[in-house]
């Protein structure tokens, strides 16, 4: 008869939460020296004591896991404060300069071994096909198949060069056709073969690529049901037919898609059914005011008594929980005993970010003496801070930062928020969008500055738009990123310094 502490040991092996502080709790610590798999740092984890936090945590389980999300670009926890200093995948792929991928994979490995985390959560290597996307977006190398691949097999090799740290592709099958983030709803696909195929193409390049992680996709395809692919046993059991024999881990079962529809427990129960080997169990911060005071703690014992029980009563196969978790102890085992390897290829980031900034139509700007900056970004998602403060301000270079939000703004609001612009004294105004290909209310702020005849840009960091798209009555400034690398490389175009 198998013992409550071995059935908890059992469970632990294919849990991945995340927690509240920036030093171990109590809690975790126990349940680490318990056969917990690790953690996933989040920003409210990340702050000057991250190394000896890692530490601490490594101390109680020698093969533990510590993953974090650190794409570049617009995704960033190391540098939440202050933006990211890493090319994001779009600009990569439209710089196109595989060797210029690698490296930026080889550098983010080479921060997180310096702070004790082992496993990269990236590169994404969805196929951005649906410009409406409003999760994935310039975390995509692109809307290519082949560009993504390439890509992403680069990075791949960048990141798990050194043997110290396991890349993460994700979000499989393929998150990149959605126009609903799955943060807040449960997108459901009709795709053709063929595109179901170009969407999990560069998985298959991943997974020859040796790629030690596959991300699953909280997305609904029509032709294998209704469950979505982290609960569908037909779609993972597909990643072993294509021969990836690693860590299938699901991404966070705290978003709405999974939590709203199925229920933390149940939806970890399903997972591991369907043939999932880790449970990302998310952020506890993403409540918001919702938050309990414990709720890391909440979380995890939901999901680790949901499991406790299912493995109880026969609902989960013992043989196959403890196939999922030999798997991830291989893992953790292997990244702990490697060598630390070299230091990354030093490698110029800010001069590509440049490069990787175009200008619509070719038009011709000089610098400015003064900027005012109206921020008319959406706002801040979970899985991207598209209204992170930083790059606005960068964007001003010590002038004015105003705020209007595209969404709610009334009419009044905005001709108010594009008055204070003007009052502000400025010699240009900046306005600040992400999602202007596809979103009237961003449009119609620009068009509002425009209106005014005033020297004013559009800097976008989000999906450019292309140059028969739609008309601009100011210049279009395309960054393909919400970094500080990518502001700074604007605002050399924009404002004299």
């Amino acid at each position: 008869m198998t013992s409550e502490e071995d059935l908890r040991r059992l469970a632990n092996g294919v849990l991945w939460p995340g927690f509240l502080g920036r030093s171990a709790p109590a809690w975790l610590l126990d349940e680490l020296r318990a056969g917990l798999a690790g953690v996933v740092y989040f920003a409210q984890n990340v702050g000057d004591e991250l190394e000896q936090l890692s530490s601490d945590l490594r101390a109680a389980n020698p093969a533990i896991l510590i993953g974090i999300d650190e794409e570049g670009g617009s995704v960033t926890r190391l540098e939440t404060t202050n933006g990211s200093t890493v090319l994001g995948a779009a600009q990569l792929g439209y710089l196109d300069d595989l060797d210029a991928t690698r490296a930026t994979g080889a550098e983010i490995a080479r921060r997180l071994r310096a702070v004790g985390v082992n496993a990269q959560l990236g590169p994404d290597v969805d196929v951005n096909t649906d410009p409406r996307n409003p999760v994935i977006g310039v975390r995509a190398f692109g809307d290519d198949v082949e560009l993504v691949s390439r890509h992403g097999v680069a990075q791949v090799e960048g990141i798990q060069a050194s043997g110290a740290v396991a890349a993460c592709v994700k979000h499989f099958p393929g998150h990149g056709d959605t126009h609903l983030d799955s943060h807040h709803d449960l997108p459901t696909l009709r795709l053709t073969e063929d595109q179901l195929a170009e969407h999990r193409a560069p998985f298959i390049a991943a997974i020859a690529a040796g790629v030690d992680m596959i991300m699953t996709a909280h997305i609904v395809i029509e032709q294998f049901g209704p469950l979505p692919a982290t609960l569908n046993a037909e779609i993972l059991g597909g990643l072993r037919t294509d021969g990836f024999d690693g860590v299938i881990v699901t991404d966070a079962l705290d978003m709405a898609a999974i939590r709203e529809t199925y229920g933390l427990g149940a939806g970890a129960v399903m997972a591991l059914q369907a043939g999932a080997d880790l449970l990302c169990i998310g952020n506890p911060t993403n409540p918001g005011d919702a938050m309990a005071p414990d709720q890391d703690e909440r979380d995890f014992f939901a999901v680790q008594s949901a499991v406790i029980a299912a493995l109880r009563d026969g609902t989960l196969s013992r043989e196959t929980v403890q196939a999922a978790a030999d798997r991830v102890a291989r893992l953790g085992r292997r990244l702990a005993s490697a060598a630390p390897g070299g230091d990354a290829t030093v490698f110029e980031a800010q001069d590509l970010a440049d490069r990787a900034v175009t200008v619509r139509a070719g038009e011709d700007l000089s610098p400015a003496p003064s900027a005012v900056v109206l921020d008319a970004r959406k706002r801040a998602s979970f899985a991207v801070d598209s209204a992170a403060s930083y790059v606005s301000s960068v964007l001003a270079a010590g002038g004015t930062v105003l705020r209007v939000d595209p969404d709610r703004a009334t009419d009044a609001e905005r001709t108010a928020a594009v008055a204070a612009a003007l009052a502000a004294g400025a010699a240009r105004i900046i306005v600040l969008v992400d999602r202007v290909a596809v979103d009237p209310s961003q449009r119609d702020v620009v068009s509002a500055v425009a209106s005014t005849g005033a020297d004013a840009v559009v800097v976008n960091t989000g999906i450019p738009v292309g140059d028969d798209a739609v008309h601009w009555p100011i210049p279009l400034v395309q960054v393909r990123a919400s970094s500080r690398l990518a502001a700074l490389a604007a605002r050399r175009i924009l404002v004299r310094d």
